[in-house]
């Protein structure tokens, strides 16, 4: 498990590592106006990449999708690494977040044959944890990396961790693939056909991406606003082209009348999006406390720490009915701890109110952290078909990129909301994603109505062989 979770992990870190990096990078390379466009090249390249973690897995096995995946990566990070210029660390980052993407899109994919169906939750728990543990890993990393003077170190070692990851595959997935039970494919988790690509949902998906990437980079409120309506329409019509065609990202069952799997998806989506805070608690805590940028960075990081704690206890779960409480009780925890934050926020604020943030967000990020194992679960029990199976666990990984880069354009706007005061931008941005936010509960009670299989069943396929 440590290598699919590697690979969780370097693409997770990846997606903050730079923003703490950037700096420095443009004070040596200049090109200052595409500051931004290292973020939105990433999480668009990841998002795009994690679709095809299903057709990789089909096509080459798990040895070998996760060979490219690793090499990906390396060669994208060395690549930053060397780059003379900021048009070559774009088009690097881009590389870089490929690799991230079939990475993290074959950590839940490799689960449904890695581990039998009981260890399921606690698999899905170590793969969301990374993102958790990433996103607390890659400022830290990046700051101490800036705190020297140095960025091209910084991706470099990420290089090398990728190359060693990348060395063990062989050793460590050749067994799984070679027990994969025969239903999986002749050659282990290499199905017989070779699925063709869906290129119609992917330009879509690709062009909601990036529409909702871009609009958290402007700064003007009406052009967020009409990015984010565009990449609305874009996402309404993925969708509608998903349900009418025969080459599909997701699952049939996800457009299926009666099915709880969009429900599903929808829930993890809610709870991604909670994530977004992450990316401006930091300016809150420097702006309204005057937090050193070190300190605030780790304020910042409570939601990732309670969210990758709390699936430790989460993932030990097996029962049916608690398991859907948690599913509602996540989206309710993380929409109160958010508002609460949001109550919290003053001007000049106080040392001892600050501390009080701590123990807050820590309880926004275990809302996450209690529901996203047994979501994750859910989906990857929606099936039995072996290539249908792969669609939904990677689709897992593509629903979590995405729904964060969306959060992060919903918080920009709210930002340019407070003008010029940034009490009014804290408190727009973290009552806004607390109502988002809150809508997860009533995705995850209608996914619990709407699966009778998994409310009635969850208990005995907890302890039920592969």
């Amino acid at each position: 498990m440590i290598v699919p979770a590697g690979g969780v992990l370097v693409g997770a870190i990846n997606i903050y590592l730079a923003a703490s990096l950037l700096p420095t990078a443009v004070a040596e390379l200049g090109g200052a106006g595409f500051y931004a466009w290292n973020m939105t090249i990433y999480l668009v390249a990841m998002v795009v990449a994690t679709m095809l973690a299903g057709r990789f897995l089909s096509r080459w096995g798990s040895v070998g999708a996760y060979l490219l995946g690793f090499a990906v990566f390396a060669a994208g990070s060395l690549a930053c690494a060397l780059s003379p210029a900021m048009a070559v660390l774009l088009v690097s980052r881009g590389v870089q977040g490929l690799g991230a993407g079939l990475l993290s899109g074959l950590g839940f994919a490799v689960i449904r044959s890695a581990l039998p169906p009981r260890l399921w939750t606690r698999g899905t728990a170590l793969m969301s944890a990374m993102y958790g543990a990433g996103n607390f890993a890659g400022p830290a990393l990046g700051g101490l990396f800036a705190q020297l003077g140095s960025w091209r170190p910084a991706f470099a070692v990420m290089a090398a961790f990728a190359a060693v990851c990348g060395a063990f595959v062989p050793r460590v997935l050749a067994p799984v693939a070679a027990r994969v039970p025969p239903r999986d494919g002749p050659r282990g988790e290499r199905g017989g056909l070779r699925p063709p690509v869906p290129v119609v949902s992917l330009l879509l998906v690709t062009a909601a991406a990036g529409a909702v990437s871009v609009a958290g980079v402007l700064a003007g409120l009406l052009a967020k606003a009409a990015l984010i309506g565009a990449a609305l329409l874009l996402a309404a019509g993925f969708v509608i082209h998903e349900r009418r065609s025969e080459l599909r990202v997701f699952p049939r069952a996800t457009y299926r009348r009666g099915s709880s799997l969009k429900w599903v998806y929808l829930t993890l989506g809610l709870l991604a999006c909670g994530v977004a805070a992450e990316s401006f608690l930091p300016l809150f805590g420097q702006r309204l406390a005057g937090l050193a940028p070190l300190v605030a960075g780790f304020f910042a990081a409570a939601i990732s720490l309670g969210w990758s704690l709390t699936q430790i206890a989460s993932s030990s779960v097996t029962g049916g009915r608690a398991a859907r409480r948690l599913r509602v009780l996540g989206p309710v925890l993380l929409a109160a701890g958010l508002f609460v934050q949001g109550l919290l926020q003053r001007q000049e604020t106080p040392l001892w109110l600050v501390a009080v943030w701590v123990p807050v967000l820590f309880v926004a990020g275990a809302g996450i952290g209690l529901a996203y194992p047994h979501l994750s679960v859910a989906a990857l029990s929606s099936t039995r078909d072996p290539e249908e199976g792969r669609r939904a666990a990677a689709g897992i990984a593509t629903v979590t990129s995405l729904s964060i880069a969306f959060g992060t354009a919903v918080a920009g706007a709210l930002v340019n909301l407070g003008g010029g005061s940034m009490l009014d931008s804290a408190r727009y941005v973290l009552f806004g994603l607390a109502l988002l936010c809150a809508f997860g509960a009533l995705t995850a009670h209608a996914a619990n109505r709407t699966d009778p299989a998994f409310a009635a069943g969850r208990d005995s396929r907890s302890t039920s062989s592969p």
